[in-house]
């Protein structure tokens, strides 16, 4: 029995590592409130905002995501087969199971995890006219399709250069790697995994101003203890106490 879930507003583990962003950020930039109860005490905290979103290609803090899920866009139904163990990373080589490319190898560009999508580079093609009108022949841009990972594309094991399905399991140390179910060799997760918006790996990324420096991200700044902020900063300053609070009655 083949399970499906509609769409919503979550989104992928992968799409958060790939922005580097805050995901309060992400959700904030995705967010479309349409009625807001104004912040004052004597109002209950009422809102009326979007509840399920329409993922395509486009990334959900960009100005495209907007347009697509504009309200008042009538769209269909979308179902995804939930995947519980993602298989598939950028940088990855698979081969093609369907359409005019089916039998050709490519590499990931692109994974689009919340329609279980991934985009190969220079494979899957389509050609879209723009501009066209009775004295002009329009341009022809040539843009890759999404590609379903259940169905549509496999893995390619590196040791004979075949496509074979996977699994994930566990080495003797504990790593857990992914593993040709044909030949039994391992499957290496890319170095294009690593890479996000802002840099291609980890090593080369140039820290700015506001960022945490390295050094300081595993040093412990704070130490638990049983009283309030403004007691904290008031014993950092030195400032004694010394006023009786009056006395308070309930009834």
């Amino acid at each position: 029995m083949r399970l499906s879930v509609v769409l919503c507003n979550k989104v992928a583990d992968l799409t958060k590592q790939y922005s580097n962003l805050p995901e309060s950020y992400i959700k904030r930039a995705m967010e479309q409130v349409y009625w807001r109860t104004p912040a004052a005490p004597q109002y209950l905290r009422r809102e009326i905002k979007r509840k399920k979103y329409y993922f395509g290609v486009h990334r959900p803090w960009t100005a495209e995501f907007q347009a697509e899920n504009q309200r008042g866009t009538i769209r269909k139904k979308v179902f995804v087969e939930p995947i519980r163990e993602w298989s598939y990373f950028k940088g990855d080589r698979v081969e093609v199971l369907v359409g005019q490319d089916k039998g050709k190898q490519g590499i990931i560009s692109q994974v689009i995890q919340e329609r279980n999508w991934v985009i190969v580079e220079g494979l899957n093609c389509e050609l879209k006219v723009y501009g066209k009108s009775k004295d002009f022949p329009g341009v022809y841009l040539k843009s890759e399709q999404p590609l379903l990972v259940t169905n549509e594309v496999a893995l390619v094991d590196p040791s004979d250069l075949k496509s074979s399905a996977i699994e994930w399991r566990y080495t003797e140390a504990g790593q857990k790697v992914r593993v040709s179910v044909r030949t039994g060799r391992i499957v290496p997760i890319p170095k294009g995994a690593e890479e996000t918006y802002d840099y291609k790996t980890k090593a080369t990324y140039k820290e700015s101003e506001r960022d945490t420096k390295a050094s300081e991200a595993t040093e412990i700044t704070f130490e638990p203890a049983l009283k309030t902020f403004e007691m904290d900063i008031m014993e950092c300053m030195g400032i004694q106490e010394d006023r009786v609070p009056a006395k308070t009655f309930w009834y």
